[in-house]
């Protein structure tokens, strides 16, 4: 039995250093698992989705509660954690957009959170309704993913640039606003990525320092979620599963899921 149990722990670990299945953030090295959390649900075409607890804004969502550090040298600014001067907000992300859960729109409605949606142009193309109903009616921010989702820290500055310019400008068309935050993909990026960014009008590179991951709230450092995360997960077949799994360790860490661009504005 116990040789089993470290077979099984050294495969969970590999699954998740390698970070990476179908072209998108699997999960991120590091990171401990929520081991308080339920066993998740397997993906299902007839998914329930049960209510989720809605927090009262704390402030008018949309209004700037704070800038995005300064471009420095012509590198758009890294960020990883927000300063909330000590209140209980942390931010939720969603990444790619390979599958569009039906659930999404109302399950984000419902739920009070705001994510912001950092999209690849390659899975938004010939969906640009489903992304413009969840920005229009729930009041999302998107923004910038790359077109295709490549390893930036290997391409050169101009092939950067392509990816990440062109992303801006196919969602300037398709959703009527350029981006001002940028993802990288893996989370991989260099001083190329930084100049790429702020030459294609970003404020910022907007990295990560929790995830969830089929229904399970990952983290970086300690076994809850804290004030200034940045949580990350993606538009995948467990999208209910993941989401709901957020909003209820938000609310049981005591948090208020807030607009990440409030702060980086």
């Amino acid at each position: 039995m116990r040789a089993w149990i470290v077979a099984v722990a050294a495969i969970v670990a590999g699954s998740l250093l390698t970070g990476c299945e179908a072209g998108t953030e699997r999960s991120v090295a590091g990171m401990t698992p929520d081991t308080t959390s339920s066993s998740p649900t397997p993906p299902s075409s007839t998914t329930t989705v049960a209510p989720l607890p809605s927090a009262e804004q704390p402030y008018p969502f949309g209004t700037v509660q704070a800038h995005a550090p300064a471009t420095v040298g012509g590198k758009a600014p890294v960020v990883r954690h927000i300063d909330t001067a000590g209140k209980p907000y942390v931010f939720i992300t969603i990444d790619d957009g390979a599958v569009q859960d039906p659930h999404a729109l109302q399950l984000i409605k419902d739920s009070g959170a705001r994510p912001t949606l950092f999209l690849n142009q390659q899975y938004v193309r010939g969906h640009e309704e489903y992304f413009k109903q969840l920005q229009d009616q729930d009041n999302l921010v998107i923004g910038n993913h790359t077109v295709t989702h490549p390893n930036l820290a290997k391409m050169s500055y101009a092939a950067q640039k392509k990816e990440i310019c062109d992303d801006s400008d196919d969602f300037v068309k398709a959703f009527g606003t350029r981006p001002t935050l940028f993802r990288p993909p893996f989370g991989n990026y260099n001083a190329d990525t930084q100049r790429a960014a702020a030459d294609c009008g970003l404020k910022a590179v907007v990295l990560w320092t929790a995830a969830v991951n089929d229904g399970v709230v990952q983290f970086q450092a300690g076994n809850k979620l804290k004030a200034g995360d940045i949580v990350l997960m993606h538009f995948r077949k467990t999208f209910v599963e993941d989401f709901t799994a957020f909003i209820k360790r938000a609310k049981q860490d005591g948090l208020t899921p807030v607009p990440l661009p409030d702060f980086l504005a």
